[in-house]
């Protein structure tokens, strides 16, 4: 539909107003300058050297930083610099009135930047002595400014020359146990031969070191105590870190000839200063004091805390906050033992493990009685033993117009006082869909609930080693959960778990339930039976009630941390097998009854038996402050064996929706190049199979902030692809088995944008779909789409373009 007249000629206005405001923000914003002023506009640098084009890209990325080139220029918007033009209006034009109000804020304008040649010259300094802490000893750096209409802009000429590498390593330690130390972890050094000089490196080794050193047990051993030389020269060159090689590069004239000129290192690390023959001391632990009820503004010399010596520690409290047997295991720090800077941070990490404090505070103080002893002192500050929540979720999605949602939530932190964690969940939820015809229509209802057990450690019958870090625990589930949808089916699940979940490193964290118990009872509707179930024997036997009862294992590896800013990596490998262990005791019930019943006879229920197996690995690139790019593979098979000739229901697999190929509306794709064309397909979508590959591609961008900040507007431009198998053929669904030279062919790809409101403890996401390779599309050579895109067309749009509206990001 068209706009009236009216507003297509307000509209213009505003156009007309904006094209005018860019233009005078591009003319010249120069007139207010002073006769002897000029406008600075930019700055480029030119890299000229003996080394890499990567890392002649690395250092003028680094030489264009604020922090190296003091005098930046204005913004610009839309190739103007409207900023500046605005500021000009307020305080050179003096302009005033309702509009320029409002559009004269303080974050629309910009102070002009008045080229200052103080600013360049201190540039060139920063700049060499950067390239100096990089190795660059014979780097030079020029500045050319040039004037035009009253603009200036500057061009840094720099030539690194070549940097110099690291030659011999050796170490002057007058302590034989710091030296010892130091040799232990020499693998780990950062300083090795033939590696290019940073003053960083240096820095980094020293912190290094004063790690290690003070991890042996050297309680006040400070950085200060190491020192480098290189070659001959005083280490006092060091001691600037801005610029310790100025005034000393002709020393190094003698290497020029060098292909790459080398520096010797000498790693020296001090004695005590206080005494010409002190030593540093190891430290040990002498007495452990535990506060577990302690306020944040508590007194640790409080009169009225009950004091309860122990083996190994001493607790002081009013209450009883947890079992002292827990809490001493809990503490792993041991009094006689080496004082370890990594044990600190193990036993601060462990007691927040526990969930139980919400504050965990360690301090060490020297002791009174012992000599080169220290007293551990543990502050922690508990959290509320139970916690109470309600839920309320609406959602929309590509298979509902509307779904609404309530779950209750309760959960026990310290049960018993054992630090034993009790959970217990309730859920309801409803999916409705609008029908021209019929209004709004009841599609599906779902309730259930869910009770676990956590204790934190391995609950075996015998002791187990695991790491200081290791994070153990040990859960305990049990659920059920009925889903009913609408003239179509009822399923009843029951559900029960025992397993161990650990981190086996910082990176590496494993999952393995030895035992797991799921019963599926399944009540189809007649009219849904006999017109979609009963024609198709592959939907027939997945419907069936089916017994599950096996054990899965999990590894997931993460980096995602300080170290690993720029980008990072996630991986996951799950395999589950169903039947093993079952149908031992289903053989074990026939022995014992002479063969007249068992497991599957007594229940009227089939032992399935599977094995299913899934990889899914994500890689993270920061691209800046404000984008990134997130990419997935995932690929998953499971393979019924024995008895079973099918996955069951719940453990097949499905394509298509918010968190898949976004293109294609959930369940309705594959498998293979298979389309249901049938009349219930159209009101119930559910194409399923044995084997899954997919990959996609995401790039993040942030929009605008909103409300102070509150909440962040973020887009997303995405590329999906993948679909679903049969490992079998089915004879009803032609085209949906797995054969690797139509891999190509039946591989369905997808883009589209999104937009997300992230309200920083959660996301809403919306997406919009588009198909770009159809695997059913016949019309096309290998289904590709393109050529049937027609945007202008509202039909077209309404039947392809999908869009998906979730919670969180889909991968």
């Amino acid at each position: 539909m068209q706009p009236p007249p009216n507003s297509r000629i307000s509209l213009l206005r505003y156009l007309l107003l904006l094209v005018g405001i860019l233009a005078l923000g591009a003319c010249s914003n120069t007139k207010y300058l002073q006769q002897d002023q000029t406008l600075y506009v930019g700055s480029t640098v030119d890299v000229n050297g003996d080394i890499l084009n990567s890392e002649k890209q690395d250092i003028r990325s680094s030489l264009s930083s604020k922090s190296l080139m003091t005098q930046q220029p204005n913004k610009k918007l839309l190739a103007t610099r409207i900023k500046v033009w605005l500021y000009n209006q307020k305080y050179n034009e003096k302009k005033s009135s309702w509009f320029w109000n409002m559009v004269l804020s303080k974050r629309n304008m910009e102070e002009p930047v008045v080229y200052d040649s103080a600013k360049t010259r201190e540039s060139i300094s920063r700049m060499t002595s950067y390239l100096h802490n990089q190795g660059f000893f014979y780097a030079t750096v020029e500045a050319d400014a040039s004037d035009k209409r009253r603009k200036t802009s500057v061009t840094y000429k720099v030539n690194t020359g070549r940097n110099f590498v690291l030659d011999k390593i050796t170490y002057e330690v007058p302590d034989s146990n710091i030296l010892a130390v130091v040799q232990a972890n020499q693998n780990l050094s950062l300083l090795k031969k033939g590696v290019a000089y940073k003053s960083a490196t240096l820095s980094s080794e020293r912190e290094r070191l004063t790690r290690i050193i003070r991890d042996a047990g050297y309680y006040k051993f400070g950085r200060d105590a190491v020192e480098f030389e290189v070659d001959t020269l005083n280490k006092a060159l060091f001691r600037n870190s801005l610029n310790p090689f100025e005034g000393f590069v002709n020393i190094f004239a003698e290497n020029k000839g060098r292909e790459k000129p080398t520096m010797d290192v000498e790693v020296r690390i001090k004695n005590p200063e206080d005494s010409a023959n002190a030593t540093w001391q190891r430290y040990h632990i002498s007495k452990i004091y535990a506060y577990p009820d302690f306020p944040l503004n508590g007194n640790p010399n409080d009169s009225t805390l009950r004091q309860d010596n122990r083996k190994y520690i001493t607790i002081r409290s009013h209450q009883d906050i947890l079992k002292p047997k827990t809490l001493s295991k809990s503490i792993l720090l041991r009094p006689g033992e080496t004082y370890s800077l990594q044990q600190y941070n193990n036993t601060v990490n462990k007691l927040y493990d526990l969930g139980v404090w919400q504050f965990v505070t360690l301090q060490y103080r020297e002791s009174k009685d012992t000599a080169h002893g220290l007293d551990a002192y543990l502050f922690l500050t508990p959290r509320r033993r139970q916690e109470l929540g309600v839920n309320f979720e609406v959602s929309n999605s590509s298979d509902y117009t509307l779904g609404s949602g309530v779950s209750l939530n309760y959960r026990h932190i310290n049960l018993a006082k054992s630090a034993t964690q009790l959970s217990m969940s309730l859920n309801t939820g409803i999916e409705l869909v609008n029908r021209q015809k019929e209004g709004w229509v009841l599609q599906s209802r779902e309730f259930g609930g869910e009770m676990g057990f956590t204790w934190p450690r391995f609950a075996l019958p015998f002791n187990i080693r695991q790491a200081a870090r290791s994070n153990v625990k040990t859960r305990l589930t049990f659920g059920a959960n009925y889903l009913s949808r609408i003239e179509k089916f009822d399923i009843t699940s029951i559900n029960l778990s025992y397993g161990y979940d650990w981190n086996e490193s910082l990176y590496k964290r494993w999952i393995v339930k030895p035992f797991t118990l799921n019963y599926v009872g399944v009540n189809l509707d007649p009219n849904f039976k006999a017109q979609t179930v009963d024609p198709n024997p592959y939907l027939k036997r997945s419907f069936e009630p089916a017994l599950i009862g096996g054990e899965s294992v999990s590894f997931i590896y993460s980096n995602n941390d300080l170290l690993h800013q720029r980008h990072y990596s996630y991986f996951r490998a799950n395999i589950e097998e169903s039947g093993l262990w079952l149908n031992g005791i289903n053989s074990l019930v026939d022995m014992a009854t002479g063969k007249r019943s068992n497991i599957e006879s007594l229940t009227k229920v089939n032992i399935s038996n599977f094995v299913k197996m899934e990889a899914d690995y994500r890689h993270y690139w920061r691209l800046g402050v404000h984008s990134g790019l997130a990419t997935r593979i995932y690929a998953g098979v499971g393979i019924p064996y024995s008895t079973s000739s099918v996955l069951p229901y719940v453990r097949q697999f499905t394509s298509g929706g918010p968190n898949s190929i976004r293109a294609f509306r959930l369940r309705t794709l594959g498998p293979g190049s298979y389309k249901d064309t049938s009349a219930s397909a159209q009101i119930f979508p559910d194409q399923t199979g044995d084997m899954k590959l997919e990959g996609n591609v995401e790039y993040r961008f942030d929009l605008l902030r909103m409300f102070g900040g509150t909440i962040n507007l973020k887009g997303a431009t995405f590329l999906d692809m993948g679909n679903i198998w049969m490992i079998k053929k089915d004879l009803t669904r032609p085209g949906s088995d797995f054969r690797f030279n139509q891999l190509y062919h039946d591989l369905a790809i997808g883009t589209g944008a999104g937009l997300r409101l992230d309200f920083s403890f959660f996301l809403i996401r919306l997406d919009w779909g588009i198909p770009v390779k159809v695997p059913y599309y016949a019309d096309s050579n290998n289904g590709w789409y393109l050529s049937e895109w027609n945007l202008g067309d509202g039909k077209w749009r309404r039947d392809n373009i999908i869009w998906n509206i979730a919670i969180g990001y889909p991968f």
